[in-house]
């Protein structure tokens, strides 16, 4: 089915899963429920008082602890991947961030949390993203180049989740205590999925789809 590569997590927690590629440069939203179905590429989630589904697809990043393990061992037995069922089960509270494509839905990242929020889910604003190369990072900013070679800074806190390949490995070296300084390099690549807050821009999610040569 599907191809995991390897960990990712966030600068202060869990073990994770990702399926490969980045999100897409558009406008993201976020919601939050509870699984009620996992099928071979979709995913069906209770959000308030409504089901959603939304599609799964190589670009839709899994999140979820011990979904590394699952990974690994799928791979020990010759198989690209572990199922989407293997990582997400009904009744499991999940965030899920999301584009409309016309109505349907594609998901862009599905992670587990402990709480859907009272049970009842809920939904959020889109926020938006922006792909480039990291210029300069610290313990709590991070800041991106983009396409049009203009430097953007994001505030990164332990709410801001960061993925990508071997990522995992760095946070389990240093016990999991990690900031963004210690997951990313001047000269990778990044998407990054933000909010505009009081005029600055707070980072949720930073994917690094591709590691500079003489990055950490």
């Amino acid at each position: 089915m599907r191809r995991v590569p390897l960990l990712a997590l966030p600068v202060l927690a869990a073990a994770i899963l990702s399926w490969p590629t980045g999100l897409r440069a558009q406008d993201t939203k976020t919601a939050t429920g509870t699984v009620t179905a996992v099928g071979a590429d979709s995913v069906t989630v209770k959000v308030m008082d409504k089901d959603m589904t939304f599609n799964v697809d190589a670009k839709t990043d899994v999140i979820a602890t011990g979904a590394g393990h699952k990974s690994k061992a799928a791979q020990e037995k010759g198989m690209a991947g572990p199922k989407l069922a293997d990582v997400l089960k009904p009744g499991q509270p999940v965030e899920v961030k999301y584009h409309d494509m016309g109505g349907t839905f594609h998901a862009a990242s599905i992670r587990a949390v402990a709480s859907a929020g009272g049970g009842a889910g809920s939904m959020s604003e889109p926020t938006k993203t922006l792909a480039g190369t990291v210029k300069a990072v610290a313990a709590d900013s991070l800041t991106v180049t983009g396409a049009d070679m203009k430097d953007m800074v994001f505030s990164v806190d332990a709410k801001t989740l960061v993925v990508g390949t071997g990522i995992g490995t760095k946070s389990q070296e240093k016990g999991g205590k990690v900031t963004v300084a210690d997951l990313l390099g001047m000269g990778d690549k990044v998407t990054v999925t933000y909010h505009e807050t009081g005029g600055s821009n707070h980072a949720t999610y930073v994917r690094r789809t591709a590691k500079a040569k003489t990055s950490k």
